[in-house]
């Protein structure tokens, strides 16, 4: 089975209250995201920590239940950090770090490196009887198998999503096919 990927590059959830306290507005949708009801809105963030800071980070919609910064292991070393590895909402042991937005700033834990991952309906996953794990062939100039976890929802779009790091490792982009190797 063929699947498209994509990109994820760095970014932040909010949960209401940080929300109104770096923006004291709504989110503004720019555009919509693969996955359903996911977008990508108008308002960004810096990333700060007592080593660096990363400005201009895009904060995606819609609001959660919690607050997650997701960054690759390469902006990690550059704000001093080792953040685990983790799926979406297991935040435990992550790292802490200043979001500062135009109306204020917030010190806060939630820093990640997101896991490697399916989005896929509980429909599908049932339907094509997907393990909680697949191997992936990614094939091209720099070929390789990885192994990711799946990502099950009541509504998604069938995609791969990879971090920056893990994508310019294969030279994938956003819209490339792999292959799930073990079904």
């Amino acid at each position: 089975m063929k699947l498209k990927v994509g990109v994820s590059n760095r970014h932040v959830h909010l949960k209401q209250s940080d929300l109104d306290i770096l923006f004291g507005q709504e989110l503004t949708k720019q555009k919509d995201l693969t996955q359903p009801g996911q977008f990508a809105s108008c308002e960004f963030v810096t990333i700060k920590t007592a080593k660096s800071e990363i400005n201009n980070v895009r904060v995606l919609g819609p609001v959660r239940d919690y607050t997650q910064i997701e960054i690759s292991k390469t902006d990690a070393y550059k704000l001093g950090l080792n953040p685990p590895v983790r799926s979406s909402g297991h935040l435990e042991n992550s790292e802490v770090v200043t979001l500062i937005g135009p109306k204020g700033s917030i010190t806060t834990n939630g820093c990640i490196i997101a896991d490697r991952h399916i989005h896929i309906t509980y429909v599908d996953k049932e339907k094509y009887n997907f393990p909680d794990k697949v191997k992936i062939k990614i094939a091209g100039e720099k070929p390789g198998i990885i192994e990711v976890n799946i990502k099950p929802s009541a509504e998604a779009f069938l995609e791969l999503h990879l971090d920056t790091d893990d994508a310019n490792a294969f030279l994938l982009k956003n819209g490339d096919e792999v292959e799930i190797l073990d079904l």
